[in-house]
């Protein structure tokens, strides 16, 4: 008797910890580039640690039920080889949350890391550490340093679009992962040299209080528009509509923020199929500011709003 108990709490305890992981990600490494005198387990090796390594670690203490996990993807292209077992490339992150009374998938993110350097042996673990980011190997170091950066961004941005600023504890998390970034004079994207449009722009201003108002916007998006769109169709669009003014308004008044096309990236066919069905003075005011606000999509919706 005794012994069954022992075994029932364990099992407890498992389900437990099965239940405390945020993220429902898949990791695709895609090597194609790469020539054939390379072993390309490599690279099903890589992608299965990396897996595992954003499924089965706890990114807060928080505890998710299994239908709350964050739906993400991550897409590894690996463009070269630098040297032996160090490695080029680009990563696609895309991330999305259930919209209430559906089985709609909204996107938080849709993104590209143009620039990724590592260093990757078979079967080395693949760890991190907050309080030791780079690790021994600067190079070794950055490719779970990027892994984690987009891990914690993607939960803050999930809890943003629940509760007001709701995602602060977890950029702060991805902030300092930038401050204590691996540096290596073929690592990029971590510094506000490295270009306008990287991990370190992106984290700045999420944590900036001057665009506090990009929070704001981010929830009233999903709370007042996305999960009331079953419930009550049209203010729900309308309040979207609103969430969208107030971003083209922080626009006017912040031009060429980083957040700002982190934002519209992801949006473009939602905010078409959301919008094509308003009155004809809202469709005209909406195509207005989305062709400002998403100008390389312009002519979509032109098109597919009218």
């Amino acid at each position: 008797m005794f012994k069954r108990i022992i075994i029932l709490l364990l099992l407890v305890i498992s389900s437990t910890f099965s239940e405390a992981q945020e993220l429902q990600g898949k990791v695709t490494v895609n090597a194609g580039k790469i020539n054939s005198t390379v072993d390309k387990k490599v690279f099903v090796t890589l992608q299965n640690q990396l897996t595992n390594f954003l499924n089965n670690r706890r990114w807060t203490s928080d505890v998710f039920k299994q239908n709350e996990k964050i739906s993400c993807s991550f897409l590894l292209n690996i463009e070269s080889i630098v040297e032996t077992n160090v490695y080029k490339g680009t990563l696609i992150v895309q991330a999305a949350r259930p919209i209430y009374g559906s089985s709609y998938q909204s996107p938080l993110i849709n993104y590209q890391d143009a620039d990724i350097s590592f260093k990757y042996v078979e079967y080395q673990p693949i760890e991190f550490n907050e309080n030791n980011v780079h690790g021994t190997d600067p190079l070794i170091g950055n490719l779970s340093a990027v892994f984690a950066y987009y891990a914690y961004t993607i939960i803050g941005l999930d809890y943003d679009s629940f509760s007001p600023k709701g995602g602060d504890q977890m950029f702060q998390k991805a902030l300092n992962i930038i401050n204590n970034s691996p540096e290596a004079s073929n690592i990029t994207g971590w510094k506000l040299f490295d270009g306008l449009r990287n991990r370190y722009w992106f984290n700045e201003n999420l944590v900036n209080n001057k665009y506090n108002v990009i929070h704001d916007v981010f929830y009233s998006y999903y709370r007042n528009g996305m999960d009331s769109l079953y419930v009550k169709d049209a203010a729900a669009r309308n309040n979207v509509l609103k969430s969208i003014t107030r971003l083209h308004t922080f626009n006017q008044e912040n031009s060429g923020t980083a957040i700002l096309q982190f934002f519209m990236q992801s949006k473009t066919n939602e905010l078409i199929g959301l919008f094509k069905n308003l009155k004809a003075e809202d469709k005209a005011k909406a195509i207005t500011m989305l062709t400002t606000l998403d100008v390389s999509n312009a002519p979509r919706y032109k098109d597919e709003i009218k």
